[in-house]
């Protein structure tokens, strides 16, 4: 890896994530050799994922260069790489671009995309955890759209023209109302000479509401503005397979679709190396305890969506969001700070900052403590949230420029297929 030695401490973290970010940030003015390790050479800003797909931000709106945040410390360093494998007893780190030692290891991995086992839907669905996947959802969905202009099969269009999502949380809410957007405001300018009364957006949720991690309240008036802007809502269903563009599901409805979007649910991403009992069953997440310790481990700790930090309040663990990760991070930053200085350790504590999901032009929904908000107050709280949080002036300033331009104009202007979609293996998809 061309990393020198040192007699400092050495820090290196696993993933540029917000929980590895938030904690990389914190400590490179420490007096420790900091290694931040990533498959990516940039961070992303995972909540806005679903306006790359659906051509509002380009991705480098929300990406953000490693090298960028680690380069104003004097012993830090960034490596692209793969990890590997995690060999706690001699304290190294196997990657794919050869192996590292540390002193303190941080696990900040996240989570991927949970599909409960079901290989079928594994192969077939899109999913939207990064931003090659969004920019795939983005390039199938308008590769589509021109398959569907050109056809004289009207059953051939219909299905070109269905847009399947299953999991209502807040991913498959926004990308829903992200679409609904393209089909009332923008796709009937780009494309005059076809029907969009065709086009069907169906999201489809296991549970008996949508937004479950939310209050009812929100649920209630997400529900409303998706319905007002065309979307088929399917309660208690749950999906079952996926092949050959059709979507079977636990009821009597199926549906014919070229793109089906699966966003019903998330674990944990753990790197090899760690004992087996040290992660929590299903959820792939490990366990940790009050000073984000891996159970077991005295030098390995993990934050962000990779651990489980059981409380009183959350006794399986924080939400899977970005605040909790990003709070891991910082606190996790200052219990070095006290442990380099030979103090104790203090325990996390959440502070909930409340959570919140856009729906589409003026509409959002944020539950802020006992405050429930809805409509274009949400929506304004929404925007100003994500605009304080991208990493880096130029990020927010760009971003900030495409929603004044798009709100104004009803207008998104990244309409771009750049590269055919691909799937997992590499190979060009055709409807």
């Amino acid at each position: 890896m061309n990393i020198p030695f040192t007699n400092l401490p050495r820090l290196v973290i696993i993933g540029g994530g917000f929980a590895g970010v938030a904690l990389a940030r914190k400590m490179i003015k420490e007096d420790v050799q900091l290694v931040l390790l990533d498959r990516h050479n940039y961070h992303t800003f995972q909540p806005l994922l679903y306006q790359v797909s659906t051509s509002s931000l380009e991705p480098d709106s929300i990406a953000y260069p490693l090298r960028k945040i680690v380069k104003s410390g004097q012993n830090t360093y960034f490596r692209m790489a793969e990890v590997e494998a995690i060999d706690p007893n001699n304290k190294k780190i196997q990657t794919n671009i050869g192996a590292v030692s540390y002193d303190y290891l941080v696990i900040a991995t996240g989570a991927k995309t949970n599909f409960f086992g079901n290989a079928t839907i594994q192969n077939n669905a899109m999913r939207m955890k990064n931003l090659p996947q969004a920019l795939n959802l983005r390039s199938l969905m308008l590769e589509n759209l021109e398959q569907a202009v050109i056809t004289t099969d009207p059953e051939k269009r219909k299905e070109l023209l269905s847009f399947v999502l299953a999991g209502a949380g807040p991913t498959g809410v926004e990308l829903a109302g992200g679409i609904a957007e393209l089909k009332l405001n923008v796709l009937p300018k780009d494309y005059p000479d076809m029907d969009f009364s065709e086009m069907e957006i169906h999201l489809i949720e296991g549970a008996p509401r949508i937004l479950p991690p939310m209050s009812e309240n929100a649920s209630k008036k997400a529900t409303k503005f998706l319905e007002k802007l065309g979307v088929h809502i399917h309660l208690n269903t749950q999906v079952t397979n996926y092949q050959d563009n059709l979507v079977n599901t636990n009821t009597d409805l199926s549906l014919k679709t070229a793109t089906f979007i699966w966003s019903a649910g998330v674990t944990g991403a753990p790197v090899a190396g760690i004992k087996a009992d040290s992660l929590m069953p299903r959820a792939n997440r490990y366990k940790v305890n009050q000073f984000n310790q891996i159970d077991g481990y005295k030098n390995i700790f993990a934050i962000g969506d990779i651990s489980v930090m059981a409380t009183k309040t959350y006794p399986k663990g924080h939400p899977m969001v970005a605040q909790p990760a990003i709070q891991q991070g910082n606190h996790l930053a200052k219990n070095f700070k006290r442990h380099l200085k030979g103090k104790d350790m203090i325990p996390f504590k959440y502070f909930d900052k409340g959570s919140m999901a856009t729906i589409g032009r003026n509409k959002a929904v944020v539950d802020l403590g006992k405050f429930r908000f809805g409509g274009f107050f949400a929506w304004f709280i929404w925007m100003f949230i994500h605009l304080w949080f991208l990493v880096g002036f130029r990020n927010r300033f760009i971003t900030f420029f495409n929603w004044v331009y798009n709100y104004i104009n009803y207008d998104k202007a990244a309409r771009l297929i750049i590269r055919p979609f691909k799937n997992d293996n590499g190979s060009v998809e055709r409807v």
